[in-house]
């Protein structure tokens, strides 16, 4: 009994604490697939199972990985002038600048972006079809994370104003409710000239919205009735306390489509990196059998504690 709560309690974490939320992300990951063109949809839609359930193995290691944390997240105001802009772009010009320590302390997520897009290149090339849905899955990840406005801030959770819990209910609570609304066709996926500099803009774009995520449900706690503000809610079995349904919807209209935006430049986005680097490595023909390695992922990581910031996992 005692080992089945734990299991339980831990999978409710998970659920609750990961970014954009488990529904969102393999959501995303799978969306991206009919981004792709015909000859690289093929191989994709063959895996696509795999590559959506994949999508929240980064989240997964933030339980047995102490460097997997810093890798969904950066806390822009920590540099001079809390300007993103203020950050060189190439890690080895930020290394030089801030020592690596600052840097992973204040979350890495637009060069670990590059990063994994440089495995899925090489993973292309080796043929390796193992690598190549792990890095398409991880690459998916951290490109939807970093379209999350509040992974781009030390006010990541509302902790310093007052409004602790918004990070899941922004990224969790809001999709799981609202995202069968969405339309998620997006189009075409888009070669990425620089997809270090796609990085960053990405980042940018985020963190210019992270004003408008604090101040419109600042704004909506002071007006809406607080005896309405919260309810409860079942997972798995457990009992928990989170914002109602009239709320979310009230904080979702005000809104005006934002999450669903980061939604669909999450989606559009992650395939033009999966195209991008089938692209660089030569645009390999992904017919025929391909090599595989032993290397499973973290699929079935199961308990544990988060090692680092729970709020982006």
């Amino acid at each position: 009994m005692y080992n089945k709560f734990n299991y339980l309690l831990c999978m409710l974490l998970i659920v609750i604490c990961c970014s954009w939320g488990f529904y969102a992300h393999k959501k995303i990951n799978h969306a991206a697939v009919f981004t792709l063109p015909t000859q690289l949809a093929a191989f994709y839609k063959k895996h696509i199972d795999v590559i959506t359930e994949k999508a929240v193995d980064a989240d997964k290691r933030c339980y047995v990985d102490s460097l997997e944390s810093p890798r969904h997240f950066i806390d822009v105001e920590e540099y001079e002038d809390g300007h993103v802009d203020a950050i060189p772009i190439h890690w080895s010009q930020a290394v030089e600048k801030f020592q690596e320590r600052k840097l992973r302390a204040n979350g890495i997520v637009p060069w670990q972006i590059y990063f994994t897009y440089q495995k899925l290149v090489k993973a292309f090339r080796e043929k390796n079809t193992d690598a190549i849905i792990r890095h398409s899955a991880d690459l998916g990840h951290y490109v939807s994370d970093a379209h999350v406005p509040l992974h781009t801030t030390r006010n990541y959770n509302g902790q310093l104003t007052g409004q602790i819990g918004i990070h899941a209910f922004w990224e969790s609570r809001l999709p799981e409710m609202f995202a069968d609304d969405y339309n998620l066709f997006v189009g075409k996926a888009r070669y990425l000239d620089s997809p270090l500099d796609s990085a960053w803009a990405i980042i940018r774009e985020s963190n210019a919205l992270v004003d408008s995520v604090l101040l419109f449900e600042k704004e909506l706690s002071s007006t809406f009735p607080k005896h309405l503000q919260r309810s409860y809610i079942t997972r798995n079995n457990i009992l928990i306390s989170t914002y109602s349904d009239a709320y979310a919807n009230a904080y979702h209209q005000r809104m005006q489509g934002m999450v669903e935006d980061r939604m669909r430049k999450s989606i559009q986005r992650t395939g033009s990196y999966w195209f991008s680097a089938w692209v660089d490595a030569g645009q390999p023909s992904l017919k025929g059998k391909f090599k595989a390695d032993q290397n499973e992922g973290t699929s079935d990581i199961q308990q544990g504690k988060i090692i680092g910031r729970e709020e982006w996992h």
